[in-house]
């Protein structure tokens, strides 16, 4: 039995819980905005009743993230990740690996040769950028977010189809 599963909406509550307890790594999220992603996703999945979970868009979305944009103005198809958290109880677990290998998976299944996504540069984030390099992401670019101070890095990994 897989240990992933599709954010529904019986679990909208706790994956905004988590996500905005982690708002300095992805962003604050209401209800209203996590139900439009969820609606727009490529891939909404969570492990457990919410220890984690992954939203990714792919380049055909209505989103209005500036990181996002950056994307799609480079690559003519490619799949977002527009966020993963785990919660402080489940780190070590190998949960966020496994949502991104089911996200490899499927996104190769559908065609795409491309997983993206951002990570903090400043301010850094050294678990997270070691984490997407065991992974295999490169970096691609990078971007001050404007209004936020906070400067990102772009990486991508290129999957096999």
């Amino acid at each position: 039995m897989s240990l992933i599963h599709p954010i529904t909406a019986a679990e909208r509550a706790a994956v905004l819980t988590l996500n905005n307890a982690h708002a300095v790594e992805t962003s604050l999220l209401d209800e209203a905005k996590l139900a439009r992603m969820l609606d727009e996703a490529f891939l909404a999945t969570r492990i457990g009743e919410v220890d984690a979970f992954l939203i990714v868009f792919d380049e055909k979305a209505e989103y209005d993230s500036p990181n996002f944009e950056w994307f799609r103005t480079r690559y003519p198809s490619f799949v977002y990740v527009d966020r993963i958290v785990t919660g402080a109880q489940a780190r070590g677990k190998g949960y966020a690996r496994s949502l991104y290998q089911d996200l490899f998976e499927k996104a190769a299944a559908r065609g795409h040769e491309r997983v993206v996504c951002e990570v903090n540069f400043d301010p850094p984030n050294p678990v997270s950028d070691a984490f997407h390099a065991a992974l295999g992401f490169v970096d691609v670019g990078r971007q001050l977010l404007q209004g936020s101070g906070k400067t990102v890095r772009y990486l991508s990994k290129n999957i096999p189809s």
